[in-house]
Formats: C-alpha cells, structure tokens, sequence
C-alpha cells in the first residue's frame, strides 16, 4: 500500500490487480490534495494511511480501478463503504454528488499513465 502523489503505469495497477479478486485494485482519492493511495485490501486500510498523512475525512473517496479495462468508462467503479456518509449527504457506498465524480475523474486521468 502506497501513496501516489506523482504517476502511476497501467502495467503497475495491473500487477497489483493479479492478487485480488475479480483483477482489480482499491484505491482511496484525496479531492483536496489530489493524491490516491493503492494496492490495499480494504479501503479503510488506505483511508487510515491517507488520515495519517494529514488528509481529512470528507475530503477521501474509496473507488476500484480494473486496470484491465483502461481506456474504457466502466474502468473506474464509485464503490466502497467508506463513501457511505449519510450525515455528510452521500447515502450510498457510491459518490452521489456529481462534482465529486467529476474531480475525482480527473486526478485518477492525471495520476495514472498508460
């Protein structure tokens, strides 16, 4: 598990992929500091490293990248409990605000490389 905070390969998030189920690989976006942490288990896992390193809650997303399906919409998937935020207005395990969607799109397009 590792923050990215420069630039990730394809070829590196596919490696990743091998270990786990269904070839994909779970990551947790910063949308203030515009980084992601990869390559965890769970995304409570990365979330606690990025809380560690100074990141704030509301600012963190959990997604799962199939690095198989690079190129493609349905490369990027809004899921992972730690989204789920009622109080915070996100009542699903995905990202209900569109703008967040949006911004996290764009640094995961900045962060990782063909």
């Amino acid at each position: 598990m590792y923050i990215v905070d420069t630039r990730i390969s394809v070829k590196e998030l596919q490696n990743m992929s091998e270990k786990m189920f269904a070839r994909l690989v779970k990551a947790v976006i910063d949308i203030e500091k515009e980084i992601m942490t990869v390559d965890a288990d769970l995304h409570a896992d990365e979330e606690i490293l990025m809380l560690e390193q100074g990141s704030e809650q509301h600012n963190l997303w959990g997604i799962n990248l199939y690095p198989d399906r690079f190129g493609s919409e349905n490369w990027i998937e809004f899921d992972s409990m730690i989204n789920l935020r009622p109080s915070w207005g996100n009542k699903s395990r995905g990202v209900d605000d569109p703008a967040i969607r949006k911004k996290i799109l764009e640094i995961v397009t900045k962060l990782v490389q063909p």
